[in-house]
C-alpha cells in the first residue's frame, strides 16, 4: 500500500476515525480511478506492515469531512477505497459505506477478513462492489505472522465471498523470512480445496520500507517458482 501524494483535510471536532486520504489512485481499483480512505487502526500485528503509522496512529480527520471531498470529486473518480489498518473495525463502518454508495461512488474494500459478521451485512445490502482479501499464512504460521488468533474469522469471511456475487481477489504478502515456497504452494493448495478459482497475488515484500517489526532483507525467489495451477493463476505485484 502507498499513501504518496496524501491529502490531509482541516480537523474537526467529530470524532476521526480516518488517517489519511489519498486523493487519487489508478493503482487500487482494477480499471478505475478512485481515492482511498485509511482507517486507523488494526487488530493484527503483521511484522512487515508498512503501515505501522495507521496501524498504531490516531484518525485526524472525520468522515463528515471525507465526504465533503466525495462530493467535489463526483464526477472525477469512479471509486473509493477503504483501507487501513482494518476499515472494517470501525463501528460505523457499515454506514459510512452506505453514505459513500449514495453518492454513486464503486466501493472496494481492502481487509484481513477478521470481521466477517461486518462483511456479511455489507454484501446482503450490497453496498460493495469489490473486495481484496489478505491471506496472511496458513494457521501454523498464521499465529506468529499477524500476531492474532484470527484465522478462523478469515476463512469464514473467504467462504462469504466465495458464496457470494462479489468480484474480489485474493492475495498474499510475502518476505523470505517468513514464507517460503512450501508455504505458498500449501495456501494455494488450500484456496484450490475450499473452491477458490481466479487470480492469486503474490505482493513482494519491498526492502527499505519502515515496517511494525525490523526484518532482514527479502529475497524474491518465488517467481522462479512454477506455482499457477488449472484453477489457480498466480500474479506477482512489486
Amino acid at each position: 500500500m502507498n499513501t504518496n501524494n496524501e491529502l490531509i483535510l482541516p480537523k474537526e471536532s467529530a470524532a476521526r476515525p480516518i488517517y489519511s486520504l489519498t486523493p487519487f489512485t489508478l493503482l487500487d481499483y482494477p480499471h478505475k480511478s478512485a481515492c482511498i480512505l485509511w482507517f486507523a487502526g488494526c487488530n493484527m500485528r503483521c511484522s512487515y506492515c508498512y503501515n505501522p503509522e495507521i496501524v498504531f496512529g490516531k484518525g485526524i480527520i472525520s468522515f463528515e469531512n471525507a465526504i465533503q471531498f466525495l462530493k467535489g470529486r463526483s464526477h472525477l473518480l469512479d471509486a473509493v477505497v477503504f483501507s487501513g489498518g482494518e476499515c472494517l473495525l470501525h463501528k460505523k463502518s457499515i454506514s459510512f459505506i452506505a453514505e459513500v454508495k449514495k453518492l454513486g461512488f464503486l466501493v472496494k474494500i481492502d481487509t484481513n477478513g477478521s470481521q466477517p459478521e461486518v462483511l456479511k451485512e455489507l454484501i446482503q445490502k450490497e453496498l460493495i462492489d469489490y473486495v481484496a482479501l489478505d491471506f496472511k499464512a496458513m494457521p501454523a504460521k498464521f499465529e506468529k505472522i499477524t500476531q492474532s488468533k484470527l484465522f478462523i474469522p478469515f476463512e469464514k469471511s473467504l467462504l462469504l465471498l466465495l458464496h457470494s456475487e462479489i468480484p474480489f481477489e485474493v492475495r498474499t504478502t510475502v518476505h523470505s523470512e517468513l514464507l517460503n515456497k512450501n508455504d505458498i504452494r500449501e495456501m494455494i493448495s488450500y484456496l484450490e480445496n475450499i473452491g477458490y478459482t481466479g487470480n492469486y497475488y503474490i505482493q513482494h515484500f519491498v526492502n527499505g520500507a519502515t515496517t511494525i517489526e525490523k526484518l532482514e532483507h527479502s529475497f524474491n525467489e518465488l517467481e522462479n517458482e512454477n506455482l499457477s495451477t488449472e484453477k489457480i493463476k498466480v500474479h506477482f505485484r512489486g
